[in-house]
C-alpha cells in the first residue's frame, strides 16, 4: 500500500507540478506528499523530481518512470472498474495510430461515438503512413491495412479489404475497357510515385496465382487520396481499395474493371503489443472497431462513419 501511495504521488506533482496542487488533491498535508516523494527515490535509488523553491522539473529518469507510472495506474483503475458494482467502465488514455487516408476516413469520425461511449477515456490518435514502432513509441494500438510482416506484435483481423481498378464511366466509354491486365498498358494509369510504400506494383490473380504489374501513365504521386481525386476527375485507372472506393461504385461515379483478375483480399487489422492482461480501454476499442466495420452498411456508406467519411 506504502509503494502504491508513494506512485500515486509522485504522478500527482508531476502532472500538477508542486507538492502543494498534488496535497490539495488529496487532502493531506503537502509535508506528507514530500515525504512519499522522499521515500521513494530512496527505495528506488535514483533522482526523479529536481525541487526548488520555484517550481519541481522531472529528471530524465522521472521522465521515463512517469510513463510508467501512469499507465500502470490507468491499468488498475480498468482493472477495478471492469469487476465493479457499476460494470465495465474504461478509463485512462488511449494512444492510436493509423494510415493517414484510411484514419481520415475510417477511424476519426468514430472517435467521437467511441469517447461518448466511454467518457472517462481520453484518446490521442496519429495518422501517419510509416510503420509507427508501437511498443518504442508508446502507443496502445495501431490500424493496419494489407499484409502485416512477421513481429511480436498480436493482430486482431477486422475486416476484409480487396484492391479494384477502377475508373469513371466518361473515361472508359472514351478509352474502353481493358479485358486483361495486360491491356493496361496502353491505357493511362494513375500510380503511386516510386519512393511510396507501394513497391511491387499492382496485384492480378491470373491463371490461379497472383501475380504483379507496374502499369505507368502521364502522372503518379505519393498521396493515394490525390490520385482517387484524379480518378474521379477521368484522369485515368486506378488502383484503390474498397474501403476507398466502394461509396463512389455504388454512386455510379466510379466503375471497377478486371474483377475477374482481382486478387485474393488482405486485411484491416488492430495491431497492439503482446500483453499478458490487455488494458480494457484498448479492448473495448479493439471490440468498437470489429463491431462498427462489421456492420453490413458500414463500407457502403448506409450507416456510422461510411456515410460521413
Amino acid at each position: 500500500m506504502a509503494r502504491l501511495k508513494q506512485i500515486e504521488s509522485f504522478v500527482a506533482v508531476a502532472t500538477k507540478g508542486s507538492l502543494t496542487a498534488a496535497a490539495l488533491a488529496e487532502g493531506v498535508a503537502p509535508a506528507v506528499i514530500g515525504r512519499r516523494i522522499d521515500a521513494l527515490e530512496e527505495r528506488l535509488g535514483v533522482k526523479l523530481l529536481v525541487r526548488t523553491t520555484r517550481r519541481i522539473t522531472l529528471t530524465h529518469e522521472g521522465s521515463a518512470y512517469l510513463e510508467d507510472c501512469q499507465r500502470i495506474l490507468a491499468d488498475l483503475a480498468s482493472a477495478e472498474a471492469s469487476v465493479s458494482a457499476g460494470g465495465v467502465k474504461a478509463s485512462g488514455h488511449l494512444r492510436i495510430t493509423a494510415p493517414a487516408g484510411f484514419g481520415r476516413r475510417h477511424v476519426a469520425p468514430l472517435v467521437p461515438r467511441f469517447v461518448a461511449e466511454h467518457p472517462e477515456v481520453s484518446l490521442s490518435l496519429n495518422l501517419s503512413d510509416r510503420v509507427v514502432d508501437i511498443v518504442n513509441e508508446g502507443f496502445d494500438c495501431a490500424v493496419r491495412v494489407g499484409d502485416l510482416p512477421d513481429s511480436s506484435l498480436v493482430s486482431v483481423r477486422l475486416a476484409d479489404n480487396r484492391r479494384l481498378c477502377v475508373a469513371t464511366p466518361e473515361y472508359l466509354a472514351r478509352r474502353g475497357e481493358p479485358a486483361s491486365p495486360s491491356e493496361l498498358m496502353r491505357h493511362d494509369c494513375l500510380t503511386l510515385s516510386s519512393d511510396a510504400s507501394q513497391t511491387r506494383g499492382w496485384a492480378f490473380q491470373v491463371d490461379g496465382e497472383v501475380t504483379h504489374l507496374r502499369p505507368s501513365g502521364p502522372l503518379d504521386c505519393s498521396d493515394g487520396q490525390v490520385l482517387h481525386h484524379w480518378c474521379l476527375q477521368g484522369l485515368g485507372i486506378a488502383w484503390r481499395s474498397t474501403w476507398e472506393v466502394e461509396r463512389d461504385i455504388a454512386a455510379g461515379r466510379l466503375k471497377a474493371v478486371l474483377e475477374s483478375f482481382a486478387a485474393p483480399p488482405n486485411g484491416i487489422y488492430a495491431v497492439f503489443p503482446q500483453r499478458k492482461h490487455l488494458p480494457l480501454r484498448v479492448r473495448l476499442w479493439i471490440d468498437f472497431l470489429k463491431h462498427s466495420y462489421g456492420d453490413p452498411g458500414y463500407w457502403s456508406g448506409a450507416t456510422g462513419a461510411g456515410s460521413a467519411a
